[in-house]
């Protein structure tokens, strides 16, 4: 009789529990949870990959604590998860989402057996989470993340064209070297100092100049003739 290649193994409790021993498992099952739950709120996945984070870091507290202490860390592991998307959709500063990150550590290293095991399972935590970006090349971003890029690009214009302004009010100014002009230096232009060049010309400190042209990114001055 053929042996059946396709056969399922089944394991008991008991094996189950033997293999939660190793403390290297606090690591696959931490790692595999953060990756999912992450990976949920980045990506559009219908709630599979929420599925399956919960189940994982289900199996990691139920099998190392007892029920009173399973609903505390997995209220903190959760509370730092809820840092981390609050963060991400309202304030995106990192402030939140940092302390967020260390909730998540703090709750599956204080669950673990031992210090090895916590080492493993916090390092899982901080991997898993960053391995969820690579959710975004696969599948579908979700809104949030959108419009958050979206509102950094805008943001990012509207500094670059508010400088673009105050330099070009400058066109036409005259003012004084602060520093040599090797042709970049510093000069002074209505009690404000910018950092300018010249049009490859070099200037001495206490050089009066005019500025010729200027844009978001320089300022471009010559030297007033005596």
């Amino acid at each position: 009789m053929k042996p059946n290649l396709f056969q399922i193994r089944t394991y008991t409790k008991g094996e189950v529990n033997e293999m939660l021993t190793y403390d290297w498992v606090a690591f696959f099952i931490t790692f595999l949870s953060t990756m999912f739950l992450l990976g949920e709120l980045l990506v559009r996945m219908k709630g599979v990959f929420a599925l399956l984070g919960i189940g994982f870091i289900t199996v990691y507290f139920s099998s190392y604590l007892e029920p009173d202490m399973f609903f505390l860390m997995g209220a903190m592991y959760i509370l730092g998860l809820a840092l981390l998307i609050v963060d991400g959709k309202f304030i995106n500063d990192g402030t939140l989402g940092t302390i967020g990150a260390v909730i998540m550590i703090l709750s599956v290293s204080l669950s673990a057996p031992t210090w090895g095991a916590g080492l493993y399972s916090a390092s899982g935590v901080v991997l898993g989470g960053l391995s969820s970006l690579v959710f975004l090349k696969v599948f579908p971003r979700r809104k949030m993340w959108s419009k958050l890029a979206l509102n950094d690009q805008l943001s990012s214009e509207r500094g670059y064209n508010s400088m673009n302004e105050t330099y070009r009010a400058l066109i036409g100014e005259e003012g004084v070297a602060v520093t040599d002009m090797r042709p970049t230096g510093t000069i002074k232009v209505k009690g404000e100092e910018y950092s300018a060049s010249t049009n490859g010309k070099w200037m001495e400190k206490g050089d009066k100049i005019t500025v010729e042209n200027a844009d978001g990114t320089r300022i471009l001055v010559k030297k007033v003739e005596a």
